[in-house]
């Protein structure tokens, strides 16, 4: 069956159901919402009415409206449009204040004090404490695979409470100074109390309201007038399925499409400038890295790691791999973003002393296989690169590329050196999730028990400056040691119609402003 209303998409494949695309502070008073106009340098007093309609890849027949389980971008944007999180992530990874008014933790850190601001589903009920608590334990269910439930596991569920119609005292397993960031938590959405039908009609608070859902080909939803931010300036919002990029593109320039998500660098220099379609980047939006494992030969000796991040030439990495699309890396996550230790010396290729670094570990000859993979883009490039700078070394890289489909969990605990790369999340997010000798996603095999000292250190410090000081320390032993060689961050890229305003261009994807439709207008 083919959405009549556009058969020109359908000519082009536009309405394809395979592929998908993943989405691989101490803050004690919140303030009210944003007010975020957009960046773009049109700008102009925005208009209210019209439909805008996005296209994105999708996740084919099985794909849901049930926000606990948003993975791909367009789940998310979706998501988003129709539901809310207590907080949310700005353009710097910093928890910002959505329906939670205000938080406050007690003194020890271990239990927090989170008031709401007044909010309406779209049935005209409040967004009350008791959906909070349902939407959260509905995560956490052992018996579900929801995405935010890790990012929950510092909640003590059965014993945090409504205090309030409007308040919840949340009680942690542990002290965490970060706790705003677990409110903000990807897939952390609140839900009416007992909602189950998510795919028939989702109710939310989010600025949009559903009309229709076509899984895998389309979704439809109206300005809901009582959104608590302010009613958005669209009067509809359509997504669409589009799975190849070329398919976006077409659309977008044949006018059946105002917003395509997730462009490639040779397509935004081909269209950049020449009037038919506006190119966003969306800067520092994903980390590009070779991941080396420490608990394993030949990189368990951190001369070897020391050597491999000084044959990195990361200017050719980006302009190779990335088409240009983005910046160098100093091996550190999280550039641009809260906490990020940007005062360490920018590394840059010295051949000369990784020879002298790989002789001293006995490494002069070191042959060691590379794993890729095609499941992101620039990752065969990547290693190609590399492979070369590599044997300017003396080091033979054999490159081994893998399916798509396992790379991931493939490369986990398997071979000692991958290409890898990771999307935006706070930098406490990235080192809980990644650094610490029970991380779920230790790909580098970084277990350091003092290590771990510090992390709960930092969590366990009220003061913000001298939890700042804490991840410096944790992040300048990374530079020195770490099993990430970070070469790059990669821009996200978005094209427009020339009728698009308001467009935020500088939050990374899956942030706050990352898709925020409610803010966007038609020119």
């Amino acid at each position: 069956m083919h959405d009549e209303r556009f058969p020109g998409l359908r000519r082009r494949g536009f309405l394809a159901a395979t592929g998908a695309a993943t989405l691989g502070a101490l803050a004690l008073t919140g303030c009210g919402g944003t007010e975020n106009q957009g960046h773009d340098a049109k700008g102009g007093v925005p208009q209210r009415g019209g439909r805008l309609r996005a296209a994105f890849a999708g996740g084919g027949a099985s794909e849901t409206l049930d926000p606990h389980l948003s993975n791909l971008f367009a789940d998310v944007a979706r998501a988003k449009a129709l539901f809310d999180k207590l907080a949310d992530y700005g353009a710097d990874l910093s928890a910002r204040p959505r329906l939670a008014e205000k938080w406050e933790p007690n003194k020890t850190l271990d239990r927090w004090r989170v008031t709401l601001r007044e909010a309406t589903f779209h049935d005209g009920r409040p967004v009350t404490a008791q959906d909070v608590l349902y939407s959260y334990r509905r995560i956490a269910d052992p018996k579900k695979a929801f995405r935010a439930k890790a990012s929950l596991e510092p909640i003590d569920l059965d014993a945090s409470r409504a205090t309030g119609r409007r308040s919840i005292e949340f009680v942690l397993r542990r002290p965490t100074a970060e706790f705003p960031n677990v409110l903000a938590a990807f897939g952390a959405y609140i839900v009416p109390e007992n909602a189950t039908a998510f795919d028939r009609k989702p109710i939310g608070s989010g600025p949009f309201r559903f009309v229709s859902f076509a899984p895998g080909r389309s979704a439809v939803f109206r300005r809901y007038d009582d959104y608590w931010d302010g009613a958005p300036h669209l009067d509809a919002l359509e997504f669409l399925v589009a799975n190849e990029e070329s398919a976006r593109v077409h659309a977008l320039l044949g006018g059946q499409v105002e917003y395509a998500h997730e462009l490639d660098p040779t397509t935004a220099r081909t269209y950049e400038g020449n009037g038919q379609i506006e190119i966003v980047r969306l800067r520092n939006s994903t980390m590009q890295a070779f991941c080396m494992k420490t608990d394993r030969p030949p990189f368990d000796d951190k001369r070897v790691r020391q050597a491999f991040f000084l044959i990195a030439d990361r200017r050719e990495l980006v302009d190779g791999a990335l088409s240009g699309a983005g910046e160098i890396g100093n091996d550190l996550f999280g550039k641009g973003y809260e906490y990020y230790a940007d005062g360490l010396p920018q590394r840059d290729q010295d051949l000369g002393k990784a020879r002298a670094l790989l002789k001293r570990a006995g490494a002069e000859k070191l042959r060691v296989t590379l794993d890729t993979s095609p499941v992101a883009a620039g990752f065969t490039e990547a290693a190609g690169i590399f492979r070369d700078q590599a044997a300017k070394a003396g080091v033979t890289l054999d490159v081994k590329t893998g399916s798509k489909d396992a790379y991931w969990s493939d490369t986990l605990d398997n071979g000692a050196l991958c290409c890898y790369r990771s999307g935006a999340m706070p930098l406490d997010s990235h080192l809980s999730q990644r650094l610490l000798t029970d991380s779920p996603t230790n790909a580098t095999k970084w277990q350091h028990k003092d290590f771990d000292a510090l992390y709960r250190q930092a969590q366990s410090t009220r003061d913000k400056s001298e939890r700042a000081a804490v991840y410096a320390r944790m992040q300048r032993r990374l530079y020195a040691e770490g099993g990430f060689l970070i070469w790059g961050f990669a821009d996200w890229i978005i094209g427009t119609s020339p009728r698009v305003r308001g467009v935020e261009v500088t939050a990374p994807a899956n942030t706050l402003d990352w898709a925020r439709f409610d803010k966007v207008w038609l020119g």
